[in-house]
């Protein structure tokens, strides 16, 4: 019951957030950022009680420091470290659960994106004689894709497809603020990650269900 008003709530807030709320005053805007971010972390808690909670432990952690990465964004380097330390944390949670080889498919995509990216967004910043925030971009992107690679490895479909959602959102956002305007950004850069949380949070109840059937075979 509460997972479903819980979901409609996230839904219903993104929705006013992504599409209602201007961007000044500021303050008023981040309010609003966060409060589907604190919306998917009740969700999150909500999910798999009385089960082992390493994996869900993990997880609310994530969404707590994605949740702060929310507001210090406005501060790019702040939030940008922030946000690495939420990536760093999801590894974490999605090496507790691995169970199988990364799909060749996938790690030639992943590979491929990450080789795409830097060159495109770390060789600009190059050019420019940013070599810090190169820098920074590349480690950046060693370690999203090292999430998405290790989202693939757990083989739970939600935690995979947040993950991508994610490593979507990510990349709209930088290609918005180092290399050209991208159309709708603000819209499709916050869709795809209040999914992509989302997904993350409803990870858990699909990861202890999966185990609890295992457990009864």
């Amino acid at each position: 019951m509460w997972s479903k008003i819980l979901s409609i709530a996230i839904a219903l807030m993104g929705i006013i957030y992504i599409f209602l709320i201007p961007h000044d005053p500021v303050g008023l805007k981040i309010t609003f950022k966060l409060i589907p971010m604190l919306l998917i972390i009740l969700f999150a808690f909500h999910q798999a009680p009385g089960l082992p909670k390493i994996y869900k432990t993990l997880i609310i952690l994530g969404l707590f420091v994605c949740m702060l990465a929310d507001g210090l964004i406005y501060w790019f380097i702040v939030g940008l470290i922030t946000f690495l330390i939420g990536h760093i944390i999801y590894i974490f949670a999605f090496r507790k659960i691995k169970k199988h080889s990364i799909p060749k498919w996938a790690a030639a995509l992943l590979l491929i994106y990450g080789l795409i990216m830097t060159i495109w967004l770390a060789g600009t910043l190059w050019s420019e004689k940013e070599t810090i925030l190169a820098v920074a971009v590349v480690l950046y992107i060693a370690v999203i894709l090292t999430m998405g690679w290790n989202a693939f490895q757990t083989g739970n479909k939600f935690a995979i497809i947040g993950a991508t959602l994610f490593i979507f959102s990510d990349s709209i956002l930088a290609i918005n603020k180092f290399i050209i305007d991208v159309p709708y950004e603000h819209a499709l850069v916050m869709l795809s990650y209040y999914g992509a949380q989302f997904l993350f949070a409803f990870s858990i109840i699909s990861h202890y269900s999966a185990t609890r059937n295992n457990l009864l075979k």
